[in-house]
């Protein structure tokens, strides 16, 4: 009988201490996994014999493959599997969750107690194929995208700004349908602030913004207007400061915004250099100075943002031709490539920024060409457009213009830095957003052979370059 005692005491002591081990090993593991999973985030697995706990910062990951890996240090997905003889279709459900990885430490961190615990490490795309991972806008090239429809659009109307001339009023003048204004380009590779008009006034606060060039960038700089003119409270507090209205004449503007204490301007160059005349035989002929600066420049000088443009004018017939037209000093070029006389004028205007203009001041740009659409013609000779309200789809592809390679060229050869604003290839595909026969109101309409498939209607496209302007100067890039 006292033997039988003994043995029950030994089992109950036995069986205590075995209850207490188990006990404080699941007490132990309970508290070591709650503080891992705490110093990560919670963890939900389903009660499923699989299960993943997915720590991409992008997107939710449905769907695993051990041959996904990244050869950049990319999310973990961590994946323990337990064996079930019952489930061996892989079809077990999957917890997912997003969470952010910071720091190389917690993704060492997060292997070793992997190893340590037997589950399996998955290094994934954060995108798992599905998406792209949007890049930092200073990152970005937002000239590859695509136009969208946007139910937002336009910024402004023709009611809504008083500095759009007839030129480019297109809705003033009667054209019905206003689709061109309501796309918006939308870059591929990051999600670009909207344009800010409040933000752009308080970036040119007291500071003198100046586009200078042909009459596409008076296209751009009227956008520019539009663009701030709808954050003004008082609109009597923006004004042009010689009382000057804007027309299609040749003409220098500034426009001052009295509670930003800026001014916004335009000085037209159709080249950049200087366009003269001289003797040539009998009779005194037009020429282009390609060796020496528009009259105006001096004008340019102490401008805080500086944006200019010329192409335009370089595709008419006396520039193409290039005969007797092109003039150095009191040398008139019997005949001149017209690409070698574009190179030379560029090469004049960057010798002139790079002398009177001080970078820590002041932000220099130079826009890309803007395209044309004529069809059937030339703008004198019945070339139109009319017919176009879309644009153009994205099987199209735009062309490179040789005039761009030689800005690049002369821009790589300067000591200022110059950001080229490259505005040419998406304004391809925007062959709908030109003026056409509404360049002009219906009683001054001479004949509807005459179309403007060359600048643009406003709102409209030159407001996409704005935004470029915008993106650079808010980024600082």
């Amino acid at each position: 009988m006292e033997r039988q005692r003994s043995f029950s005491v030994k089992s109950t002591r036995v069986l205590a201490f075995i209850i207490t081990t188990i006990s404080s090993a699941i007490v132990f593991f309970t508290f070591f996994s709650s503080s891992l999973i705490k110093s990560n985030s919670s963890l939900y697995p389903t009660p499923d014999s699989n299960f993943q706990i997915d720590l991409s910062p992008i997107a939710a990951i449905s769907a695993v493959s051990d041959s996904s890996v990244s050869p950049q240090p990319s999310p973990i997905l961590i994946s323990a599997h337990f064996n079930s003889p019952e489930n061996t279709s892989g079809s077990s459900k999957i917890s997912v969750f997003e969470q952010k990885i910071r720091g190389e430490s917690l993704v060492k961190e997060v292997r070793e107690i992997a190893n340590l615990t037997s589950i399996k490490v998955i290094e994934l795309p954060s995108n798992n194929g599905e998406e792209k991972t949007k890049k930092r806008i200073e990152e970005c090239d937002v000239t590859k995208g695509k136009w969208v429809y946007d139910s937002d659009y336009p910024l402004y109307t023709n009611a809504s700004c008083p500095f759009i001339d007839e030129g480019f009023g297109c809705q003033s003048n009667g054209r019905l349908d206003l689709n061109y204004m309501n796309w918006r380009w939308e870059p591929q590779d990051c999600d670009a602030p909207r344009f800010n008009a409040t933000k752009m006034l308080e970036m040119i606060r007291g500071k003198r913004l100046v586009f200078v060039g042909d009459s596409i960038n008076r296209n751009q700089w009227e956008s520019m207007l539009c663009l701030l003119f709808q954050a003004v409270k008082d609109p009597k507090r923006v004004y042009e400061t010689h009382n000057r209205r804007i027309t299609k004449e040749k003409g220098n503007y500034s426009f001052r915004f009295v509670d930003y204490k800026c001014t916004v301007e335009f000085y037209v160059t159709h080249f950049l250099v200087r366009e003269g005349r001289a003797r040539i035989g009998k009779k005194r002929r037009e020429t282009l100075r390609i060796d020496a600066m528009d009259r105006t420049s001096s004008r340019w000088k102490g401008a805080n943002v500086l944006v200019f443009n010329t192409a335009h004018w370089w595709s008419h017939y006396k520039t193409k031709s290039g005969v007797n037209y092109y003039q150095e000093g009191d040398l008139i070029h019997p005949k001149l490539d017209v690409s070698t006389a574009f190179k030379k004028a560029l090469q004049t205007w960057s010798s002139w920024v790079d002398k009177n203009v001080d970078p820590k001041k002041t932000r220099v740009f130079f826009r890309s060409a803007a395209p044309s659409h004529f069809s059937g013609g030339e703008w004198n000779s019945g070339g139109h457009c009319r017919e176009a309200n879309m644009p153009l789809n994205q099987t199209f592809k735009p062309s490179y213009s040789s005039k761009k390679s030689i800005v690049e060229e002369v821009l790589k050869q300067m000591r200022t830095p110059v950001t080229l604003l490259n505005v040419s290839g998406l304004s391809q595909y925007r062959i709908d957003a030109h003026p056409s026969i509404y360049g002009t109101k219906p009683e001054n309409r001479r004949s509807k052979a005459v179309q403007d498939c060359s600048h643009w209607c406003l709102p409209g496209v030159p407001d996409t370059w704005n935004h470029f302007l915008y993106l650079h100067l808010l980024h600082k890039r």
